[in-house]
């Protein structure tokens, strides 16, 4: 008896002590700026709205929308200012929150946001580990989507062929895995679009600071955003893979 009393205990503390390691983990996240939170209550372009997990940035008469998932530990907030961008080529875009600021805890809310807000097409979006997630989350719905971009992210398992993909990356990006992206390359649809900012790095697809292991940009987040933008922006508008042929 004495030595199953020792036994539950020993269980009982290394449970209280993983507890307690893993909220110190999520706990310690990137938080965003005060100007990525400003982009919550700008009077300028479109205005954003909190529903249930997630903030909606809408434009009246948009028939595409895009979901985003947020990098791994980052507060979504921090990815408000691409998103108004974005929005403000004609597509509705939905930032989804993720349980304990980590995507792989969320892979499936995309399905949640498309049901409760529905479009004509639907693009789906992701940061870093936000990215690897909708891309988890693509492979097994085939079909589902009209468009998938990756920032700074790469699929673990093949894409469906006929999905558009969008892959971009900052070329002093110090985060991003290089050798797994460039073996990812099999996983991608042979049509995919994968383009590298020059000067670009991790942290600045969203305004969050600086991230630990990350490369100095050389180009300011306001214009990594744009960049950004212009290319989610012709997936937006259908003709992503007709302006790379032209």
């Amino acid at each position: 008896m004495k030595h199953r009393k020792r036994v539950l205990w020993a269980i009982l503390l290394s449970a209280a002590v993983l507890a307690l390691a893993f909220g110190v983990y999520v706990s310690d996240c990137y938080r965003a700026t005060d100007a990525a939170l400003a982009c919550l209550d700008a009077d300028d372009g479109p205005k954003v709205r909190s529903v249930d997990q997630t903030l909606c940035v809408e434009t009246p008469g948009a028939t595409t929308a895009l979901a985003f998932y947020p990098g791994g530990k980052v507060q979504a907030e921090a990815y408000m200012p691409l998103l108004r961008r974005i929005a403000r080529d004609g597509a509705d875009c939905y930032l989804v929150k993720m349980p304990f600021n980590l995507a792989v805890f969320g892979v499936n809310r995309v399905e949640g946001v498309m049901a409760a807000h529905p479009h004509d097409r639907w693009l789906l979006a992701g940061h870093s580990l936000g990215g690897a997630m909708a891309a988890r989350w693509a492979a097994a719905h085939p079909g589902r989507l009209d468009g998938l971009v990756l920032l700074a992210a790469y699929p673990d398992r093949p894409l469906p062929e006929d999905l558009p993909v969008l892959v971009l990356y900052g070329s002093e990006d110090g985060v991003l895995n290089r050798s797994n992206l460039e073996k990812s390359a099999s996983l991608l649809p042979p049509d995919a679009v994968v383009r590298q900012l020059p000067g670009g790095n991790h942290a600045n697809f969203g305004s969050y600071g600086a991230q630990r292991g990350d490369g100095i940009a050389t180009v300011t987040p306001e214009a990594q955003w744009a960049w950004t933008a212009e290319w989610i922006g012709r997936m937006v508008n259908g003709d992503l893979l007709q302006s790379e042929k032209s």
